[in-house]
């Protein structure tokens, strides 16, 4: 099947479009990227799903508007990709999310925006969305969804690896060789790209530091990155998950006023290390084993100074991309909500309950047919 995945994750950059084509169940699958691409949301939409994000109160009116304008966003997407390719038969979409709470006394809730309802009207084709709620509906965490994707297609028959994904929020995939008895792990591991772009944003005109250059010109204060390291999130076991809500500008601000005095290279030096330090102290305080290889993909994967200090940090590993394991880095997420899609059509869970914490696999999705 030829699928289009569309994702737009906490950095809210714009949407990313993958056409693929899908074939096999989860033993056997076979996903290859056809297309590729990003489309920027326009900057007064994506100022208002900040400033949502941030907690910003609208009217129920407001947010239905907002719903439609990032469903159209991203029904334009959708067609745009596949212009001059044999189209897509199924889109799978993510949305945006504006809103996740994990569970603790109650169930949790996760909202994304960008309905499939208006989707599939506007493209004609069947789309799948709303992919969190049935995992939540149970007890789970409904994040992060893709570490059984990243079973079926990057598990490997000798190697320990970890994917590690770093978009504004981090989050990893444990794969252990099949034959090594351990059972797959993924959890969000903390702030991925959010802290470092937001005070880039906050320093200056740019909206991310390429290459990790600006933070490489600066001394990171480890005394600050071992006293955050410390907090609650970094303490508690997996599943977990997290989201702008917490790591966002008010946790920046705090940051902002432990570093005072600091220039602003070292607090950027500081914050990536805060990054990379908080994805290898989850895997010594969690993991079974430390990985042979990490996989990294996301925004982060093209950050050089953000991967060296994450080499650092993890010596014995190999820290490389998931191109080199044959699946594009940039996209990753994108092409893991058009296989999401792909089993829900199948009729295939999409969870890993061992992930999540559900108590049991379920199908993801809802499914919006085109009359």
């Amino acid at each position: 099947m030829r699928i289009t995945g569309l994702m737009s994750g906490t950095s809210v950059d714009g949407i990313d479009a993958a056409l693929v084509e899908i074939s096999g169940s989860t033993d056997d699958l076979q996903a290859t990227l056809i297309a590729g691409e990003t489309y920027p949301y326009p900057a007064q939409l994506r100022d208002r799903i900040l400033s949502v994000c941030s907690g910003a109160a609208l009217s129920m009116a407001e947010l239905a508007e907002l719903d439609d304008e990032i469903a159209d966003q991203f029904a334009q997407a959708a067609l745009r990709i596949q212009t001059n390719q044999t189209p897509a038969v199924l889109i799978g979409s993510h949305g945006q999310t504006v809103f996740h709470r994990p569970p603790s006394e109650r169930l949790g809730y996760s909202l994304q925006l960008g309905r499939g309802a208006t989707i599939a009207h506007q493209t004609k084709i069947a789309t799948i969305s709303n992919f969190r709620t049935a995992d939540i509906a149970i007890g789970g965490q409904g994040a992060p969804l893709v570490p059984a994707i990243d079973a079926a297609l990057l598990r490997h028959p000798i190697e320990y690896r970890c994917v590690q994904n770093i978009g504004g929020i981090g989050n990893v995939t444990f794969l252990p060789p099949v034959k090594s008895g351990l059972p797959i792990r993924g959890w969000d591991t903390g702030a991925g790209n959010m802290l470092i772009d937001l005070a880039v944003q906050q320093f200056s005109d740019q909206t991310y530091d390429r290459d990790g250059a600006w933070a490489a010109s600066g001394t990171p204060n480890q005394e600050l990155v071992d006293r955050w390291l410390q907090q609650d999130f970094f303490q508690q076991p997996p599943p977990k998950s997290t989201g702008r809500e917490h790591f966002g500008q008010d946790y920046l601000n705090a940051c902002l006023a432990d570093a005072a005095g600091l220039s602003q290279a070292d607090i950027l030096a500081t914050l990536t290390e805060f990054t990379a330090a908080s994805i290898a102290h989850s895997y010594k305080t969690f993991l079974p084993q430390l990985p042979d290889r990490v996989l990294v993909c996301g925004g982060g994967s093209h950050n050089t100074y953000l991967k060296a200090r994450l080499q650092a940090f993890l010596p014995d590993s190999i820290i490389t991309t998931t191109d080199e394991a044959g699946l594009n880095a940039d996209f990753k997420e994108a092409i893991a909500f058009a296989i999401l899609a792909y089993w829900r059509y199948r009729g295939i869970p999409g969870n890993l309950p061992e992930v999540t914490g559900a108590p049991q696999p379920v199908l993801l999705g809802e499914i919006y047919h085109v009359a």
